[in-house]
């Protein structure tokens, strides 16, 4: 079973993801991760922290001689910002800074303070970070070295920032992700990402912050991945919860979900077609590339909504924790517009997910074991 677990505070020592059953046989390199981690802190609106951050992995545990050997994959991603916080977040007792008590509204720190029974409203913050991204990011240029070797490409991108919308995308998947990452906005739209960038300049003047939208497509995906047998395998739900657990992100579509729910089911589902060529394949994709729980075998469509960072320079009107008195929300140093780093982690958490996805259907200790196995799949598909 592929799953993975992360650790570490923003401010801490450094983020840790830890993969376990990743396939023996595939080739990761330390270059690879370093490439998506780079991605992760690029992009318009960003902010100081990522001036002080040179995020690279480093490979603990799992890889020897750039190929995993099919034990449990250990990534660290060190905080250079660790430096000058070694006092207030170390692990051993000692001095602490005076403790934060004015909660951020849209934040984890109230809620968290609240469960935990914390006083201090870092202890939350730290940990709900989304600097925690930086180890997902990296767990997931793991998996999509593992979707390549199968035939999938995942790709996230910008759709919006604020008011400012892109076309649609039509087009393959190699095209959108040329203009994509030519942009500093991930926007495949240049009009749109022209504008994109005015919006969070407007904004930064503003002392405020600015949310968007972005979607993750993926294609190669053979059909049946998922089930329909039981709620919580269900690939569309865990798609959904795997992007919504992206910090600020507030709601997932699959397909066009929306658009759909306003049209008669004459002009909703995507029409079966056949040929010698395509085998099975739809002349829409309205579905997004999943039915039923179950990819169709059609592009894949992950749409998310971002909202704006809860941070923000010109602090909310909050309650201080101590004293219950009107305060202003604490400050910390934060980005004006972080969607594109966000489509970038969303695609991450799309990867992870259809990592898991192909590992159930298709099994295998070795990469060469599930290669294999997918072969034999595809292969069973043009016969049916």
């Amino acid at each position: 079973m592929f799953r993975y677990l992360t650790a570490g505070e923003s401010h801490g020592r450094g983020l840790v993801a830890i993969l376990d059953g990743v396939p023996a046989g595939l080739p990761v390199s330390a270059a690879a991760i370093n490439a998506d981690l780079a991605r992760r802190q690029a992009g318009h609106g960003r902010g100081g922290r990522q001036r002080i951050e040179r995020d690279e992995v480093e490979i603990l545990s799992g890889i020897r001689a750039g190929i995993t050997l099919g034990s449990p994959i250990a990534l660290l991603v060190r905080n250079r910002d660790w430096a000058n916080w070694s006092t207030a977040m170390a692990a051993e007792p000692g001095p602490l800074s005076a403790p934060l008590t004015a909660p951020r509204p849209g934040h984890a720190d109230l809620a968290g303070l609240l469960k935990f029974g914390h006083r201090d409203v870092r202890n939350v913050l730290e940990r709900a970070s989304a600097r925690e991204t930086a180890a997902r990011v990296a767990a997931g240029a793991v998996a999509k070295r593992l979707l390549a070797e199968l035939g999938a490409a995942v790709l996230g991108h910008v759709l919006a920032i604020g008011t400012v919308r892109a076309r649609p995308w039509r087009g393959p998947l190699a095209r959108l992700r040329r203009l994509t990452e030519s942009s500093c906005v991930r926007c495949a739209d240049p009009g749109a990402a022209a504008a994109m960038v005015r919006a969070i300049d407007r904004a930064a003047q503003a002392r405020d912050t600015i949310g968007g939208e972005i979607e993750v497509r993926a294609d190669g995906l053979p059909p049946g991945l998922g089930t329909c047998t039981q709620w919580d395998g269900r690939l569309d739900g865990r798609l959904a919860a795997a992007v919504m657990s992206v910090q600020a992100v507030k709601g997932v579509t699959i397909g066009d979900a929306f658009a759909v729910a306003a049209a008669p089911g004459s002009r909703a589902h995507d029409e079966i077609s056949w040929s010698g060529r395509r085998g099975y394949f739809r002349r829409t994709n309205r579905a997004g590339g999943l039915e039923g729980g179950m990819t169709n075998g059609e592009e894949l469509v992950v749409r998310a909504a971002v909202k704006p960072i809860s941070t923000l320079r010109r602090p909310l009107r909050t309650v201080d924790v101590r004293t219950h008195r009107p305060a202003r929300a604490l400050v910390e140093r934060s980005d004006v517009c972080m969607v594109p780093a966000a489509a970038v982690v969303a695609e991450a958490a799309v990867a992870l997910e259809l990592a898991r996805a192909f590992g159930e259907k298709f099994g295998g200790d070795s990469l060469v074991e599930m290669k294999r196995n997918h072969r034999g799949y595809l292969k069973s598909l043009r016969a049916f």
